[in-house]
């Protein structure tokens, strides 16, 4: 994986930017500012970009704080976005279409204390050619929102430099996948960071409990060979 970006420039942002259509933000640095500035983990904070159906963010930088990072309301694509350190989460993806489709393809992100990638809508998220360093979960399908969906996850050619806790989670009882291909994990010699986890999701926002770990071949879709230890 390439070195993170030298940013060209820093932008304040006091309330969400609103893309449709293609936003390429030349690799500037956007931070929260006023009612985006906080850097805590309140679930009620907006983003700095709120992405409309079928919209492109790329070559952005999120500096701190990041609020709540980036919002999809609909099918969406994160070309070369990075996180330099994640509030809330860096990225929400909330289309209630099952046809809907995430793409993040290249960048990274780094220090999150849970999540970095919230699934919370229905469709297919796909992260690909992505770093992350430090973080709780690379994508974890919401465990207990209100309304649940189906959800798939793919992850192929991630490297996740430890400490980390899991790399994707989902709920196995609602039908939920994870492939995961070409995942080099740096830095985990005892091999703590859990690739794939199933959970019991409810929609009465309870914590969910964990069912298991590792590959199942029905939910959890890779085999040991699909990760690499350095």
């Amino acid at each position: 994986m390439g070195a993170w970006p030298t940013v060209a420039g820093v932008q304040a942002v006091t309330a969400s930017i609103e893309v449709s259509g293609t936003y390429d933000g030349g690799l500037k640095r956007f931070y929260g500012s006023g009612a985006l500035g906080s850097a805590d983990q309140d679930e009620n904070q907006g983003p700095i970009f709120e992405l409309a159906d079928g919209a492109v963010l790329k070559n952005v930088v999120l500096g701190a704080p990041a609020a709540d990072g980036v919002h999809c309301l609909g099918s969406c694509m994160l070309q070369n976005v990075w996180w330099e350190d994640v509030g809330e989460d860096a990225a929400t993806f909330k289309s209630k279409s099952a046809s809907a489709t995430y793409l993040v393809s290249g960048g990274g992100a780094r220090n999150a204390d849970d999540k970095v990638f919230q699934f919370n809508g229905t469709g297919t998220l796909t992260v690909q050619n992505f770093q992350v360093a430090d973080f709780g979960k690379l994508v974890r399908s919401c465990g207990n929102c209100k309304t649940q969906f189906e959800r798939h996850v793919v992850v192929k050619n991630v490297q996740a430099t430890s400490p980390g806790k899991v790399l994707v989670g989902i709920n196995s009882n609602y039908g939920d996948t994870a492939t995961i291909s070409g995942v080099t994990v740096v830095g985990d010699s005892s091999r703590k960071i859990v690739i794939c986890e199933r959970f019991k999701g409810n929609n009465t926002g309870a914590e969910p409990p964990s069912l298991g770990t590792g590959p199942d071949g029905t939910n959890c879709r890779y085999s040991n060979s699909d990760i690499t230890y350095k």
